[in-house]
């Protein structure tokens, strides 16, 4: 079944985006809605699977300490499911995504040091499985729609 956005649901999913934990009240005082509205509308997303779930998102603190990369990985034939295990047991792999293209699989790694991330792309190369891989460090994130503030920004600035 294909569940159709309007207008007032792509809305209220970027309200809901930018901060998860904004009051169906404050919601509704910025859609211009009745909050039973808001909160009809909430349930029916989550019910049609719209809305997974609500998460975290790291501060710039924890952003900025952090030493991201992305992982392009090249997997051997009938592989990728044993492969797939051995990278969800690994805390600092954040995303897998299947992607077209030379690799793969594209990896979203995060870890806390330059140190740990090398010993982090050793072990994944020695993963079985794994032909080839080859990693972009993170140096700034330059758009980042996932915050409330344009990167480089301050929200008072806006």
């Amino acid at each position: 079944m294909e569940y159709r956005l309007d207008d007032i649901d792509r809305q209220l999913l970027r309200l809901l985006h930018m901060n998860a934990r904004a009051s169906t009240a404050h919601l509704a005082r910025q859609m211009d809605l009745a909050r039973t509205t808001v909160v009809a509308r909430i349930a029916r997303l989550e019910q049609e699977g719209v809305i997974a779930g609500y998460g975290v998102r790291l501060g710039t603190r924890m952003e900025q300490a952090a030493v991201r990369a992305y992982c392009g990985i090249r997997v051997q034939p009938k592989m990728a499911p044993s492969v797939m295990q051995a990278l969800n047991r690994l805390v600092e792999v954040e995303e897998v995504s299947a992607v077209s293209g030379q690799y793969d699989y594209m990896v979203f790694l995060r870890c806390e040091s330059n140190e740990k991330l090398d010993a982090l792309l050793d072990r994944i190369g020695m993963i079985d499985g794994i032909q080839q891989t080859y990693t972009s460090v993170v140096l700034s994130r330059k758009i980042d729609r996932r915050s409330t503030a344009p990167v480089g920004m301050e929200a008072s600035s806006l």
